[in-house]
This record gives C-alpha cells, sequence and structure tokens, in this order.
C-alpha cells in the first residue's frame, strides 16, 4: 500500500514530462552508454547549465523543490525506451552538477534558508568512515497478523507503518531478508584553509553518501559535493537540530593552494615587482619585519614559501618540489614568531605544536568513535590536510618519538600509509614543513658538539633541505640593537592604539617612519598572489651551465670528504640545491634557471651545514653527523676500541679497562674521549661490562673495518 502510494505520487509528478523531454533531446547518448555499461554505472551525470537552457523554470524548480524534481528525473528515464538495454532493470540515480555561483555557498555561510535546497560546498575531507549498509525499502511485518509493508526510506529517518490495516496493530518488526539495502558511507569536509581570516576557526559539515558515490574520495583531498541539506534530529528532546549534506554528486577538485584568482592588472603588478632588482631584499622584510635580524633564515623561508618544481617522471616516479627547514636555536630567539608570520603569509598553511600534537594529529590515522556509528574511520592529520600548502610544527622536539617517527615518510616521499584496524590506504602530503626545536638542555653548550645537544632523531633531521642553528650570543653592539628594534615596535604600537582611541587619523612624520621599519615591504595579499601565481605558471629548468655549476659544487664537497675519508655530502644535498636553485628562479618568475639562483642556493646550504655538521676535532663537514648521528672521526675511533677489545679478548676472558684506556691514548685519544667511545659502544650493544674494571664484547668473531 505505501510503496503503491509512493509510486503514484512520482508518476504524477508535473515535472515527469518536463524531465523525460530534457533527456530525449539533451542526454539520449548518454543514457544509451549508460544503458549498455549498466552492471558498472549507475548514474547519470548531468550538468546543470545544460537543463537550465533547457527549461530555466525547471531548473530554479530543482534548486528550490529538489526532493520532488530528483524523483521525477529518475522516473522519466525509467519511462525512456532504450532498445540497446541489456540490464533486467534500468532506474539509475540522476546527478546533477556546475551549480549557478549563488548555489554555491562556502560551509560557515550555510544557514536555515538552504534547508531543504539543492547546493554545492567546496572542502578538505577531514575524516571518512568505513562502507556500512543503509535501507532502501523496509519491509515490516506485522506482529499480530504478518501482514507485509514495503515502504520506501527518505532522507536519514527510519519510516515504518502507522498501524497494520488488517488488525489495527502498531507494533511491527523488520523483515531483514526481503528489505533492500544500499551502500553508506559518512564523509566530514572541512572549510579551505585558504579562506579563512585571523584566527577563524575552520568549519566543518557532514556528508551522507550511498550507493555509487562511496569510496570515491579519500581524507585530504579537496572536494566539490552537490547534495541537499537535511537536518538531524535534535539530542535530549532540544529544539536546536544538528545539519548535514545527502550527497548526489561528488568532484574531486586540485588539492593545491595555487587557485588564488589574480586579475590581469594584478599580473601586470606581479611582473613588474618581480624585474625589481631588489626583489630578494623585498621579500627577505616582508618575512616578519618586526622581528630583527634572522635575514638568512628569513630568505630559506621565501624559497620555501615558493617552492621548487615537482616533478613526474617515467615510470610514475615522483621528485617533490617542497623544501623542508629546520629552525634549531636557544630560547626566546623568535623562532616561533618566524612560524606564525610565516603561516599568516603562507595562502595555504597550517599551524600546530609539537606539546599538544600526536603522530594521528600529524598524519593520519585510523579511529572508532562515534562518527563512524561505532565502525572504524579513516581521520587525516595536519600534513594530509595541509596538503599543497605548508605545515609549521612548533616544539618539534617536545613531540613524543613515536608520533615523529610518523613524519619520516611524509618528509621525503610527500605520502602517509596508514595500516592499523584492516584499513590499508595511503595519503599525499604534497606539503612543505617550516619546524623550529629547541636544544636538549635549552641552551647550545658552545663546547660540545651541536648534534649531541639535539634531541631529535639524525635520520629525521637529514630529511629536511635546510637546518639553521640560531644562538643567543652575548654581544654588546647587537644586544643595542635588538633592544632598539624592539622598543621601537612597541613605541609604534602605543602610537596606533593612541590615535585610534582618540580618532586622529593624521600620522605625524616620525611615527610614519617608525611605521616604515616595521611594515612589511609587500603586503600580505600581494605576497600570497605573487607566491600563487609563481607556483601556478613558474616552472623554471636548468641549463647546461647551471646543471655543470651544481655539479661541481657537489663533486667538491665530495672531494672534501674523500680527502678525509668521510662523506661531505649525499645525493640528498645535491637534490635539496636544485629545488633551492629553482625556487630562487621563481622569485623572479624566470623559467630558467640561472648562476645567480645556483651561487644563493650553495649558499643558503654553506650556511646551513657550517654549524650543524662540522666535525668539532678537525673543522671539516661530514654528513654523517644527521645521517647517522656520529662523525667520521667518532666511528673510526669506536672501530678503533672495538678491535683492540675483540683481539684482546680472544687470549683473555675479560678486558682490562685500564689496558683499553692505554690502547687509546697510543692512537691520539685522551681518557674523556676513550670513555665516550666505551659508552657509545656500550649502549650499542657491542660491549658489556661483566665486572667494574673489565669489559667483555658482545661477539669476537672478526674485525670491524
Amino acid at each position: 500500500m505505501y510503496e503503491d502510494t509512493a509510486v503514484k505520487l512520482r508518476q504524477d509528478s508535473p515535472f515527469v514530462e518536463k524531465f523525460e523531454a530534457f533527456f530525449k533531446e539533451r542526454c539520449m547518448k548518454d543514457i544509451e552508454r549508460l544503458a549498455n555499461d549498466y552492471s558498472n554505472k549507475k548514474s547519470l551525470m548531468v550538468d546543470f547549465r545544460e537543463l537550465e537552457h533547457f527549461d530555466f523554470d525547471l531548473a530554479d524548480e530543482l534548486l528550490d523543490n529538489p526532493d520532488a524534481c530528483l524523483q521525477a528525473a529518475e522516473r522519466a528515464i525509467m519511462n525512456i525506451d532504450v532498445p540497446i538495454l541489456e540490464a533486467e532493470s534500468f532506474s539509475p540515480h540522476v546527478r546533477f552538477f556546475n551549480l549557478p555561483p549563488e548555489r554555491q555557498p562556502i560551509l560557515r555561510d550555510i544557514s536555515a534558508a538552504h534547508i531543504g535546497k539543492l547546493i554545492c560546498v567546496e572542502g578538505l575531507v577531514q575524516q571518512v568512515t568505513e562502507v556500512l549498509p543503509k535501507l532502501k525499502f523496509a519491509t515490516y511485518k506485522c506482529t499480530r497478523c504478518e501482514a507485509s509493508y514495503k515502504i520506501p526510506q527518505t532522507k536519514n529517518q527510519p519510516r515504518q507503518p502507522s498501524f497494520c490495516a488488517e488488525c489495527k496493530n502498531r507494533v511491527f518488526s523488520l523483515d531483514e531478508e526481503s528489505s533492500d539495502f544500499i551502500d553508506y558511507q559518512k564523509i566530514r569536509i572541512q572549510e579551505p584553509l585558504e579562506l579563512l581570516k585571523g584566527s577563524e576557526q575552520a568549519t566543518n559539515l557532514d556528508i551522507y553518501v550511498s550507493d555509487d558515490l562511496v569510496n570515491m574520495i579519500s581524507p585530504g583531498g579537496r572536494t566539490k559535493i552537490t547534495g541537499v541539506i537535511r537536518l538531524s534530529p535534535p539530542k535530549e528532546k532540544k529544539v536546536v537540530y544538528g545539519r548535514y549534506l545527502e550527497a548526489i554528486h561528488l568532484e574531486e577538485t586540485e588539492k593545491e593552494f595555487e587557485e588564488v584568482e589574480i586579475t590581469k592588472e594584478e599580473e601586470e603588478e606581479l611582473k613588474e615587482l618581480s624585474s625589481r632588482d631588489d626583489i630578494y631584499e623585498l621579500l627577505v622584510q616582508s618575512i616578519a619585519p618586526h622581528i630583527y635580524g634572522h635575514e638568512n633564515v628569513k630568505e630559506a623561508i621565501v624559497l620555501q614559501l615558493f617552492g621548487g618544481v615537482k616533478k613526474t617522471l617515467p615510470g610514475e616516479q615522483h621528485k617533490r618540489g617542497n623544501i623542508h627547514v629546520l629552525l634549531i636555536g636557544d630560547p626566546g630567539l623568535a623562532k616561533s614568531a618566524l612560524l606564525k608570520a610565516t603561516d599568516a603569509i603562507a595562502p595555504k598553511s597550517i599551524y600546530v605544536a609539537g606539546k599538544t600534537t600526536t603522530g594521528a594529529g600529524i598524519s593520519a590515522t585510523a579511529v572508532k568513535d562515534e562518527f563512524g556509528e561505532g565502525a572504524w574511520t579513516i581521520k587525516a592529520g595536519a600534513l594530509v590536510l595541509a596538503s599543497g600548502g605548508m605545515a609549521m610544527v612548533d616544539e618539534f622536539d617536545k613531540m613524543e618519538s613515536e608520533d615523529r617517527s610518523a613524519m619520516h615518510e611524509a618528509l621525503e616521499d610527500q605520502r602517509i600509509s596508514v595500516a592499523k584496524a584492516g584499513i590499508v590506504t595511503t595519503f599525499k602530503t604534497e606539503t612543505s614543513v617550516l619546524a623550529a626545536a629547541n636544544p636538549k638542555y635549552s641552551r647550545f653548550d658552545p663546547y660540545q658538539p651541536f648534534i649531541e645537544q639535539i634531541d631529535l632523531p639524525p635520520s629525521l633531521i637529514s630529511r629536511f633541505d635546510l637546518f639553521f642553528m640560531i644562538r643567543d650570543v652575548l654581544d654588546r653592539t647587537k644586544d643595542a640593537e635588538i633592544a632598539g628594534h624592539i622598543l621601537k615596535t612597541h613605541m609604534v604600537g602605543e602610537m596606533m592604539v593612541e590615535r585610534k582611541s582618540r580618532g586622529i587619523t593624521k600620522k605625524t612624520k616620525e611615527a610614519e617612519e617608525l611605521e616604515e621599519q616595521i611594515t612589511p615591504k609587500i603586503s600580505g595579499e600581494l605576497l600570497k598572489k605573487y607566491i600563487s601565481y609563481a607556483r601556478q605558471h613558474i616552472f623554471p629548468i636548468l641549463t647546461d651551465a647551471t646543471m655543470k655549476e651544481l655539479s661541481d659544487y657537489y663533486v667538491s664537497l665530495r672531494d672534501m670528504g674523500r680527502k678525509e675519508g668521510s662523506y661531505s655530502a649525499t645525493h640528498r644535498q645535491l637534490e635539496g640545491l636544485i629545488r633551492l636553485s629553482e625556487a630562487s628562479a621563481r622569485v623572479r618568475l624566470s623559467n630558467e634557471v640561472r648562476r645567480e639562483d645556483v651561487e644563493r642556493a650553495i649558499r643558503l646550504l654553506r650556511n646551513s651545514l657550517q654549524d650543524l655538521v662540522t666535525d668539532p676535532e678537525t673543522g671539516k663537514i661530514d654528513i654523517d653527523i644527521i645521517t647517522s648521528g656520529q662523525t667520521h672521526t667518532m666511528l673510526s675511533n669506536m672501530k678503533k676500541i672495538l678491535n683492540f677489545i675483540k683481539e684482546k679478548a680472544q687470549e683473555l676472558d675479560m678486558v682490562p679497562l685500564e689496558e683499553v684506556m692505554n690502547e687509546g691514548k697510543t692512537i691520539g685519544m685522551d681518557a674523556e674521549k676513550v670513555r665516550d667511545v666505551l659508552d657509545r659502544l656500550d649502549k650499542a650493544g657491542d660491549i658489556y661490562r661483566p665486572r667494574h674494571g673489565f669489559l667483555k664484547p658482545t661477539s669476537v668473531k672478526g674485525k670491524d673495518k
């Protein structure tokens, strides 16, 4: 009875004939193709603009009364005779897309006026549930006389008979075997980050998808979703309802942040700006001008914002273009302020702090919560959500080691693999990371190797292209300059507050001069468009001359290592130089990497390596410091001492500590260095101390070469 009534309503709809005429005139070829492949495809995709050109009134009705119109459209297709139809039944979904701009609100603008209307929203996919069954047609049986009623289930609330027509009973049970189910999935999207201003919080919206729309998108993807806004029932009988979007069409869009619209006039302004001789100085002075100094760091951040060129090689192999920068320094030197200033400039970015960030929050994970109806869902973290932009990770050293380990794959391979609760998937994390950390004991000790004072694994540090040591140097002249800059910054702030409180608009000459010193040379909005334009349109290529210069510098670094028997550079440094050179060319909006770009990249890399990977004993660059955590000199000494202990262990049951100390002295090591070597060997499990004053190797077979 109930099913017949629903079908009759669809047949009597005044829109069925109109949609039938539309499909016959505009969509017959698409319908025939769909009929031939109906076993694989279940939906007819219709451009809304086609319907609008055919019948403007019908298009308007679809926007305002989508439920009746979509039912009529699906009934209209069933009425069309398709001669090449091979399937037993043909009842495809009709999915409209490409709605007019006025029906594409941003998430925060969705209001009560949109309830029951057809709209299109865009957002980053934050969370996705596994596929669950959902009732399409429910068969209810009367518990008294067993009369059956098949009722179509619409929206997201269950519908069942009010009473039995045979015996007036009001209690029914669901006959699952006779009921029809379809696939169902919930998605949570987040407002695109580039649309946020100031300290605004991103708005979320739950999306319900079904049938052939399930498993079409993954967390981290940017997606356009067309659907109808529905109400979810209030909790605890309150009058405030929740909302969700019942999707009829999904379209995964570009995830890159380089989608800022730029007019022709602005393009000309950007090209004129790029031709200036002092463009690099202007950009550096536009990065946190209220922070004194740190020119090298600011220049590195500028290149990081512009980025290198992402490359796809034959065989679907990828080379990342994103540049990663690590700042390590004494407290109170404005590292966090630099990160926040960059966060405000980047067209798309996320700022997180190490203390409050877990591995799941920084990468991605599978979670079990109410959103997934108690089942497992995939949830994207900061690196996935910021894909195509930048992630600022403050207090990097405060993160738990297992949480930091989630970043290894993301930094180098630009992806994150998740395998949990039977869910195995991979996310793209095409994200540049700017991280800041403090030394292990708060301040650097100038008499200890820097790498030993950093509480970060060498394998993670080596994945950054540039790393800067920021030290608090006691220099009277510099201290006076910093103090003067900070005081001027506060003075400008005080003047602005005073003018605002008194309603004064005119500035004094002194105020203008002071404000000019701490005002970015290029405004934030113009800089965002500059970066976006460069990433969209500029793809620099290395010339033969610049390739030779990069090759010569890389080989010269390797030559330094060859002389000392160490490694002064690896291929990671060469690839970092290429990315930095490409970013430098992008700053000039040049499609060719020139010598000046290579020289800038080499200078930044040399400054980066100077403190962090310089062996304090030899004064030479030793990349082993960040690849293994040990200098080449230390590794050599460890092998010599271990081989000596192994040789002695073949003669003696236990090797006296005194003999090991004497051996160290003969090869030029003082007592403190020998003890340091023994501690490292003990920690590595190569030796142990059976009793005080004696040592034994864990294995005596063979020598370490």
